[in-house]
Parts: structure tokens; C-alpha cells; sequence
């Protein structure tokens, strides 16, 4: 499995440095100890009560962009302080990507009370995401009284129908990611609107645009 090494001190003091490489190593050997393949590794001096921060916005990128699997840590402290810990917890748990942490020796084990905090926040944020969906459906029923048809983008219809590129617009995923959407989110909206997409496939054509625009 890919991972991803996560080091974080509070303050720039040249001390703390001692601190950062001692992480690193510790957490290279624990990556070892488990087969991972360490695919980044991330060290930064700031503030853990601080969200604005380039290595902590680095990793939320690579778990976005499926890129790792594992994230490992000294600590679930390292990742943040306060309010900004549960919320980075939650958004890497909530993508299905799994902390090893040295204090753990292993899988990362929260407390009881850290575990009723995320799953009270999971609870709101999926009712949230049924009310989108709600909408969602509530407009195209709307668009179909209107005169919309979504069947008309459906390809490959018929007893001959050969497995083809799936359609997907991929100006309007860019513009969704842009935004700040998950990938699943998108697809999410996107079938909403008649295209028969998996997250898979919204992440594919994403990498295909930025590859492409890359080149250019």
C-alpha cells in the first residue's frame, strides 16, 4: 500500500529540527515494518491550531487525489491542536485513507470521546449530503416536466451495444473540483444530471485534463 509520512513541529527554533528527523526516521521504520510503500514525506514547522498550512494542505491533496492509502504520524497531535484536529481527522477518515501512528505502534486508536466527536460529525455531514441529493433529484424532476429528457445521454442502447468511453463533461468536473468536491461528490452530482459516472471514472478524466493541459 502506498503511504504518505506526515512530521510537524511547532516552532522554526533550529532545536525543533532534531525533533523532525527523529519523526522521520521513526516513521520510515514503522512504514518498513508494515510493507508500505512510501510514496511522499512531509515535514513542516507550524502551528497545529493553524488549518493554512502547505504540508497539511499537501497531504489532504494526495488522499484527494487517491494517490495514498496510509498516512503516518507521531501522533494524532502532530496533524493538528483543538478544533483543527477533529477536522483533519475527520476529512482523512472520511476519504477511507488509514493512520499509523508511532504512539500506537500501529493503527491509530482514538478515544472514546474522539470517536463520538467524529461519528456525531460523520451523522451531520451525511444528512447534509442527503439534502443535496434531495435538491438535486428535486430539480430534475423540475427539468423532466419541463421538457427535459436525461435518457437522451445515454449511449448504446440495444442488444448490440458494445461497451464504450463513458461521456463525462469535463470542463464542469474541473470546475466542481475546483470548487472544492470530492471526486465522489462529483459523480454524485453529475449522475444527478443524467451522466452514468463512477467516482472512478470522474477521477480518470480529471488526471486525463490535467495531464493533457500539462503537455500543452
Amino acid at each position: 500500500m502506498q503511504a504518505a509520512i506526515y512530521c510537524r513541529v511547532s516552532t522554526n527554533k533550529e532545536t525543533q529540527e532534531t525533533s523532525l528527523v527523529r519523526q522521520e526516521e521513526e516513521l520510515t521504520a514503522l512504514a518498513t515494518s508494515y510493507g508500505f510503500e512510501v510514496v511522499s514525506i512531509i515535514r513542516e514547522q507550524a502551528s497545529g491550531y493553524d488549518l493554512e498550512r502547505e504540508g497539511i494542505l499537501e497531504l489532504l491533496s494526495l488522499i484527494k487525489n487517491e494517490e495514498i492509502q496510509i498516512v503516518l504520524i507521531q501522533d494524532e497531535t502532530r496533524l493538528g491542536r483543538g478544533n483543527a484536529r477533529v477536522a483533519l481527522l475527520h476529512c482523512i477518515r472520511k476519504e477511507g485513507v488509514k493512520l499509523y501512528s508511532i504512539s500506537s505502534q500501529g493503527e491509530l486508536q482514538l478515544s472514546e470521546a474522539d470517536s463520538m466527536i467524529l461519528q456525531i460529525v460523520s451523522m451531520v455531514e451525511e444528512y447534509q449530503r442527503k439534502l443535496h441529493n434531495i435538491k438535486i433529484k428535486r430539480g430534475m424532476r423540475r427539468a423532466v416536466s419541463q421538457g427535459y429528457r436525461p435518457e437522451r445521454n445515454l449511449k448504446n442502447k440495444g442488444e448490440n451495444a458494445g461497451r464504450e468511453r463513458k461521456e463525462a463533461p469535463v470542463q464542469e468536473i474541473v470546475r466542481l473540483r475546483s470548487n472544492g468536491l470530492t471526486f465522489a461528490e462529483i459523480a454524485t452530482t453529475l449522475c444527478g444530471f443524467g451522466y452514468n459516472v463512477s467516482k472512478a471514472t470522474v477521477h480518470r478524466r480529471f488526471k486525463e485534463y490535467i495531464e493533457k493541459e500539462e503537455k500543452e
